[in-house]
């Protein structure tokens, strides 16, 4: 039995231990786990720093360092996750709906966990806690696959949740870490038909494409957020102006920032060059279409695969449409069905907009930033699906369940 084997079958036996457990054990593992990384703060910070500079020496970019840097409220942001979490009502057992045949059959169809949740993922240590969190609660076993260059914070954070987990009496195995970040070693996982019910890769294209190429256990993709900007010919300009630049430079190494700038024909004379003034004094680098560039001197050229990027960087691609159904079609195009966003004073372009527009997650007139699961209210999430089965969005407990029928009779049988 190949190491990987074993750590699912591990994983296998906790989750059927972990499936019943009563919701005051779960939530107190999950409450306890918040305050230990509080308590290891040091300690985990350390592992962190260690990871951080054998990135950079290894020559690591600014968007991925980010990604991989655990701050102080950063671990307060993943302690306040797991207390989120835990104050949420437990989706297990929950009464999805229920009838009664006429041969008076009663059947109930019930919210069940999955069983054991994989994830794959890169750079970001505050996966460790939010994923393992969302499974505990939901009944769910985790096996974490992390990347190499976060293996010091991951060993230290998956620690603490192990602890977390006996002090209630839960199995420890309920999080268990792949701490062999070799390739071959993920590919496995990806394989584990006999112990794996779920798979769910975080990370850029190349770990995306593996995960297609090479899964044989159910998916859902945590896709690309080429996220876009629309700003409608009705916008309030000043308030478009606002949400551009926090959507694009508020965080720019997330899925959910802002990749490319959209402005409807009628006010690109006003609106451009002011975003690109604006954009351009937050350090952000435009390239755009010849109408863009012809209203700032601040837009580069743009290729065709630079409307179809996630830069998750300070760079930004920039269109003009020439109407609102130009936006929707350029959008449709280039987008990776994350997260879209017009900007309107008008409700019938607002509307149509979200009609037609493909995508897990439309928003009318705030930033693209919101798009995360506890924004909506879910909690630490485990990822953004941009699929359309089973789960789209960010990802919370709901969806990190199925569900069972369960049918009560009194002897019938079939005739």
């Amino acid at each position: 039995m190949s190491p990987v084997i074993e750590l699912g079958r591990r994983a296998k036996a906790a989750s059927r231990l972990l499936a019943g457990a009563p919701t005051p054990a779960k939530n107190g593992a999950l409450l306890t786990a918040a305050d230990l990384l509080a308590e290891r703060a040091n300690e985990i910070r350390a592992a962190n720093d260690a990871d951080l500079e054998a990135a950079l020496a290894g020559g690591m970019t600014a968007g991925p360092l980010d990604r991989l840097r655990l701050t102080d409220s950063r671990l307060e942001g993943m302690a306040n996750g797991l207390r989120t979490v835990a104050a949420l009502a437990d989706p297990v057992g929950e009464v999805l709906d229920g009838w009664r045949r006429p041969n008076g059959l009663e059947i109930v169809r019930t919210r069940v966990p999955l069983g054991v949740v994989a994830i794959i993922y890169e750079n970001r240590p505050n996966v460790t806690s939010d994923a393992a969190g969302l499974c505990i609660k939901a009944g769910n076993a985790a096996l974490l696959r992390g990347s190499s260059s976060a293996l010091r914070s991951n060993i230290v954070v998956t620690q603490v949740l192990r602890d977390a987990l006996v002090k209630h009496g839960l199995p420890d195995d309920a999080v268990i870490l792949v701490e062999d970040t070799a390739y071959e070693t993920a590919t496995e996982v990806m394989q584990l038909t006999d112990y794996v019910d779920c798979l769910i890769p975080r990370g850029g294209p190349a770990l995306i494409q593996s995960v297609r190429d090479n899964a044989k256990v159910p998916v859902i993709i945590d896709g690309d957020g080429n996220c876009h900007v629309y700003v409608d010919a009705a916008a309030d300009l000043d308030q478009a102006l606002k949400i551009l630049v926090n959507a694009k430079t508020q965080r720019p190494s997330v899925c959910n920032a802002a990749e490319s700038l959209v402005v409807h024909a009628a006010v690109a004379d006003v609106f451009v060059p002011r975003a690109a003034d604006a954009l351009h004094a937050q350090g952000v680098e435009l390239v755009g279409d010849d109408e863009a560039q012809r209203r700032s001197g601040h837009v580069g050229a743009a290729t065709d695969e630079d409307f179809g990027r996630e830069y998750s960087d300070l760079k930004m691609s920039v269109a003009i449409a020439a109407d609102l159904g130009a936006a929707i079609a350029h959008i449709n195009r280039y987008g990776t069905g994350h997260t879209e966003a017009i900007l309107t004073q008008d409700l019938e372009a607002a509307r149509r907009f979200t009609h037609e527009v493909d995508a897990a997650a439309v928003v009318v007139n705030a930033s693209t930033r919101f798009t995360d699961g506890e924004e909506f209210g879910f909690g630490a999430e485990i990822g953004i699906s941009t699929q359309k089965l089973h789960a789209r969005g960010p990802m919370g407990l709901r969806e990190l369940t199925t569900y069972k029928y369960v049918i009560w009779g009194e002897g019938q049988v079939r005739g």
